[in-house]
């Protein structure tokens, strides 16, 4: 067995796959140093040759409960300072990784914890985990390039359904409408990501690589297309009073107060 530590994130190898786990427990909230190890992990692996597939996971009861907005200059840029976001220059690198990547996700993966678990090529969940766009709750604009891979995954029906309320769907749900591909019991999940990533393991790994490579092409570059437009739309919207009060009310744990400035 190979292992590996890149900051809160650890990689061991086994049998051609290997885990990744994030290591934040309970809710693992991301910054950019967060998504840097995670690309530097997967990077890494793609140059490891005793890695064919990999299963992201993540230590607690949350699969990634979104940004850690408590320390805004880990998450990213103050508003109206830069052009680009640096976290979504580490999040185009998670997407221009080469190898399947398979996500197990448990409880909670909400706002740019959702962006997060559509970097794999697969979602493995449970019942009890629960996907949210929440950025509208908070007056603020969908990051991470979801408005590119969310409607590309479910449709632009559904994600719109999810953007535009900010309601949170269930593992059930989910799996119903194609956000996930596999579902089971949460004592079995990463088993069941590790069974999947092992099938596809068992493959000529150049053809996987290279068929993989066929179908995702362009995606890195559209999603840094896509995460440039965000950006813009984020950078205004974090200077309003709804965003303000947005943050507030979450931290307060009730609805937001809006009035459209």
């Amino acid at each position: 067995m190979t292992e590996a530590k890149y900051g809160d994130v650890s990689v061991e190898i086994k049998n051609h796959v290997a885990s990744v786990e994030i290591h934040r427990p309970p809710h693992n909230f991301f910054d950019v140093q967060l998504i840097r190890d995670l690309a530097n992990a997967f990077n890494a692996l793609d140059e490891d040759s005793a890695c064919r597939a990999s299963v992201l996971c993540a230590e607690g009861k949350s699969f990634c409960a979104g940004a850690n907005f408590a320390n805004r200059n880990a998450t990213g840029v103050e508003p109206g300072t830069e052009k680009r976001n640096p976290l979504y220059s580490e999040a185009v690198r998670l997407f221009g990784c080469k190898k399947p990547i398979i996500g197990a996700i448990q409880g909670a993966a909400i706002g740019g914890g959702l962006g997060l678990a559509l970097v794999p090529d697969f979602r493995v969940v449970s019942p009890e985990a629960r996907f949210a766009a929440n950025f509208v709750k908070i007056g603020f604009h969908p990051g991470f390039g979801l408005t590119y891979t969310l409607p590309r995954l479910i449709g632009v029906q559904k994600a719109n359904l999810m953007f535009l309320t900010g309601r949170r769907i269930t593992g059930e749900e989910a799996y119903a409408w194609g956000l996930a591909d596999v579902l089971v019991e949460t004592d079995r999940l990463r088993t069941a990501a590790t069974e999947l990533a092992a099938e596809i393991a068992e493959n000529a790994p150049l053809a996987v690589v290279s068929t993989r490579t066929t179908v995702r092409r362009g995606l890195s570059e559209a999603v840094q297309a896509q995460t440039n437009l965000e950006f813009v739309e984020q950078d205004w919207l974090m200077r309003t009073e709804d965003h303000r009060e947005g943050i507030k009310a979450v931290a307060e744990r009730r609805p937001g107060r809006f009035v459209g400035k």
